[in-house]
């Protein structure tokens, strides 16, 4: 099974927002960037938004996007697709997720990655420091 799924990095005053998984979601407790499983016909940047405003009670903008990456669990593969985004409202409410966390990039590591997101979360830091190689 392969499935596509969006998320956003979101960037406030310098900091990006991490999201730790509910004991009742898959892989429990692992940070995550917040987004979801993209539907039949909805493109990647319709599921973002659909998924932030579900899980957070956020709309935000697309200040640009990242290149998917994929990655295989033993039982499916997913490829995550990657926005960089900003908050134009709301007020953040966890209706998914068991805590957030606002961290500088260079904290980011630190924190235990579900695994398909810590290749986004390398991507990213090497994108801000400039070191990333023209895809």
């Amino acid at each position: 099974m392969h499935i596509h799924v969006t998320c956003a990095i979101i960037e406030r005053d310098g900091l990006v927002l991490a999201a730790r998984r509910s004991r009742s979601m898959r892989m429990p407790l692992k940070w995550e960037f917040p987004g979801g499983k993209i539907e039949p016909g909805e493109s990647p940047e319709a599921c973002l938004h659909r998924e932030l405003m579900e899980e957070m009670e956020l709309r935000v903008a697309v200040k640009r996007e990242m290149p998917p990456s994929t990655h295989e669990y033993p039982a499916f593969t997913v490829t995550l697709h990657p926005f960089v985004c900003e908050i134009l409202s709301g007020e953040m409410t966890l209706n998914e997720h068991h805590a957030i966390a606002w961290l500088k990039p260079e904290e980011l590591p630190a924190l235990d990655w579900v695994e398909a997101d810590r290749t986004v979360v390398a991507t990213y830091r090497r994108r801000i420091r400039g070191t990333d190689i023209a895809e």
